[in-house]
């Protein structure tokens, strides 16, 4: 599949994995290359300005190594054949380290998928994959390999996991592991599988999930704060998670710090390092001034105080 020039294939279309999600496992005849196949069909992709870049993963026929080996002598072909454009790699559930290590000097970015919050979520949905010793401590390798430059993915809605362990695992995954972006991938039933008569995943959570990873990548929340967007039962309350953590609480935007200004809503990290600038040039903060800044107004104003005035009422 090519989307704006990057393009994404898969290596060997067959898998031995039993993951209840997806569907390469039982797809019979799937194509598949041999790396070299592969490194010239993308070369000649790149000289002819067709592609950008290259998103790379694998189904795994047999056996992980041999599966990961053929990523690798695939990712070194292309390279060695003048592909100097963007290269995703996806690593193997039980990756040997060394050819970790060899994927993070090839590619861009490289990744490997949890699929799961946890072990015990995990083993309602794949037998095979051990979360502690194929999915977690590769992750580890993953991230010393290629610090600032690696991902990882969880099915969203394919184990029943609640909001509340999904943001847990979001704190634990970005104080620990500190991946680039955590990907949410919403459950799609697809015929054939054991989840086909599942339900999908709502797009409202996806976005709901997103928006919550936005305040914990980008602003800092702590767990603690973002708690405050979850029902009794641990799911996401509906609406804005960053209006649902806010609170009643009003701030000054001419002394508060830049903490407390990105935690309003309507006020994201630019809009609140302009304030900072404009305040240290001297300038009044006005409401027209919050406006040139960037800052929402209609979102923000009720959580803030401009010249001893409230601007409108919470809620």
């Amino acid at each position: 599949m090519v989307k704006g020039g990057y393009l994404k294939m898969l290596l060997h279309g067959r898998c031995s994995f039993d993951c209840a999600y997806c569907g390469i496992c039982r797809r019979e005849n799937a194509p598949s290359f041999a790396p070299k196949e592969l490194a010239d069909l993308i070369c000649s992709l790149w000289k002819e300005s067709r592609i950008t870049g290259l998103f790379l993963s694998t189904g795994i026929p047999r056996d992980c190594g041999k599966s990961m080996d053929d990523l690798i002598e695939a990712a070194t072909l292309m390279r060695r054949g003048g592909f100097t454009g963007y290269l995703h790699l996806k690593v193997v559930p039980g990756a040997l380290r060394t050819d970790i290590n060899e994927a993070a000097r090839l590619a861009n970015r490289i990744s490997i998928n949890l699929e799961a919050v946890d072990k015990d979520r995990l083993s309602e949905i794949a037998s095979v994959k051990n979360y502690e010793s194929d999915l977690l401590r590769r992750h580890a390798w993953v991230a010393e390999a290629a610090p600032g430059r690696h991902t990882t993915q969880i099915v969203v809605g394919a184990a029943d996991e609640t909001d509340g362990e999904i943001l847990s695992f979001m704190h634990r995954e970005y104080q620990r592991f500190a991946p680039a972006s955590i990907y949410y991938s919403g459950l799609t039933p697809l015929p054939g599988t054991p989840l086909a008569r599942a339900a999908p995943a709502k797009p409202a959570r996806m976005r709901s999930l997103y928006a919550v990873d936005a305040l914990v990548r980008e602003y800092g929340y702590s767990q603690d704060e973002t708690a405050a967007a979850l029902d009794e039962e641990g799911n996401l309350l509906p609406g804005d998670p960053k209006i649902n953590v806010s609170g009643d609480r009003r701030i000054d935007p001419s002394s508060a710090t830049r903490e407390e200004l990105i935690r309003v809503p309507g006020i994201g990290p630019k809009a609140a390092g302009r304030i900072i600038c404009m305040r240290g040039a001297g300038q009044v903060v006005t409401e027209k001034m919050l406006r040139e800044a960037g800052v929402v107004m209609k979102r923000a104003g009720a959580y803030l105080v401009v010249g001893g005035r409230v601007q409108g009422r919470i809620g």
